[in-house]
């Protein structure tokens, strides 16, 4: 049985010494992408803007992790999100616009320097905001368990995409779609009964994004070439927290499907986004898949779900960003990570905190006609630069590089 280490690797970055990603630089040509859950989510609703404006500890280490990586488009998962059409008192948006001021501290308000990141996305998700019907058989119809996606408020866990280069408007959300409107979708059944585990009442309103998943083109321009990119971002439920009937599990897979059916024309008639429109991704579209994805591939509750997209014809999962760093923290609890098949170098998360092994779950996937030329999991040896700003959050951010080629050139507009 292979336990979670590594020694190649750790021999090869003893040699290499700092990385790409420790300072930030890459050939000019390189586009690099990057996902961090940074675990923005606060108990209450306006908590987060309110360390914000304090500029806590937590802020200002992610902020370091991020100006140390530099990705050129980066998704942040669980950053709580204040809707502009709510009657709230925290300000529009405020904590996704306040941060940049954080990453950027010279390009805040006086505007003493160009901000790194110039564009931003967000919108709405479904966590914390309530069905109205007892969706955890606790007896009540109001509680987090209760909501479209777990959550004490609308917006906790939401999510951001920054971006140097300009965000294209015709954005795709499928945050409404309804679980029961996918074929042959995993909906739970009762073990003890035999029955569907959600009443009809519940399938007509369950959606199957716990937050939302987002299509959002942006116009990659490198050494004076375009080229139109869509980034494919998400954050599925954990596959636990549940019982027997696997709801959390079933609900985890089926919305990793939904992106392995989105990039196969195929497969994605069915798809139905939040504006009406019908179908996926053209089949000559280059895209990136990030987030959170709450699926290790050989470890944790849920490994075959992540297969939909590691082994899909249309993806280039063929390099595996590692760290040193996650060999060593691996071997520091070989108490939850002993019994561990996968390798400890993947690994993008630290759950001893909670008493959890640690596990990969945290994916950048480019489509297979993009160049991976590097990548790695930002995860520094102890005493090395930026080792204590990573303990700001059980994730690390994981990037990737790529060279683009003429293959990614951006269609006319006439045939958007």
């Amino acid at each position: 049985m292979r336990t979670k280490t590594c020694c190649v690797v750790l021999l090869i970055a003893q040699s290499l010494g700092p990385t790409s990603a420790q300072t930030g630089e890459r050939p000019a040509d390189i586009l690099r992408v990057g996902t961090y859950n940074v675990s923005f989510y606060r108990d209450r609703e306006g908590q987060l803007i309110e360390d914000f404006r304090k500029g806590d500890n937590q802020v200002r280490s992610i902020a370091e992790v991020i100006r140390r990586v530099r990705p050129d488009v980066l998704l942040l998962n669980e950053i709580d999100y204040v809707d502009p059409r709510s009657n709230t008192s925290f300000g529009t948006r405020e904590p996704i616009i306040r941060f940049l001021d954080f990453i950027d501290p010279g390009g805040n308000e006086v505007r003493r320097a160009p901000r790194f990141y110039k564009h931003w996305f967000a919108t709405t998700v479904n966590t914390g905001v309530p069905t109205g019907l007892d969706l955890d058989r606790d007896g009540a119809t109001d509680g987090p368990g209760d909501a479209y996606g777990w959550g004490r408020y609308p917006g906790q866990f939401g999510m951001a995409l920054y971006s140097r280069f300009p965000i294209q408007p015709e954005y795709r959300t499928f945050q409404k779609f309804l679980w029961k409107d996918m074929p042959d979708a995993k909906l739970p059944v009762d073990p003890d009964t035999g029955e569907p585990y959600y009443s009809e009442e519940i399938l007509e309103v369950f959606r199957l994004s716990s937050k939302s998943h987002w299509d959002v083109a942006i116009d990659v321009e490198l050494e004076g070439r375009k080229h139109k990119i869509h980034f494919l971002c998400s954050h599925p439920t954990p596959p636990v927290f549940d019982g027997p009937e696997d709801r959390n599990g079933k609900r985890n897979h089926d919305e990793i499907r939904l992106w392995a059916d989105y990039i196969d024309p195929e497969r994605s008639d069915y798809l139905v986004d939040d504006h009406g429109r019908r179908g996926g991704l053209a089949e000559d579209a280059s895209f990136v898949i990030l987030g959170d994805l709450n699926a290790d591939p050989i470890d944790g509750n849920s490994a075959p779900a992540i297969e939909q997209l590691l082994k899909h014809p249309r993806i280039n999962a063929d390099k595996t960003p590692t760290s040193e760093g996650a060999v060593i923290a691996s071997r520091a609890r070989p108490d939850l990570n002993g019994e561990h098949q996968g390798d400890a170098s993947d690994d993008t998360t630290d759950f001893s905190g909670d008493g959890h092994g640690n596990l990969r779950v945290d994916y950048v996937l480019p489509s297979r006609e993009l160049a991976v030329v590097d990548s790695g999991v930002f995860w520094p040896k102890p005493g090395e630069p930026g080792s204590e700003a990573i303990k700001a959050t059980d994730h690390r951010l994981v990037w990737v590089d790529l060279r683009l080629t003429d293959a990614v050139t951006p269609r006319p507009q006439a045939s958007e």
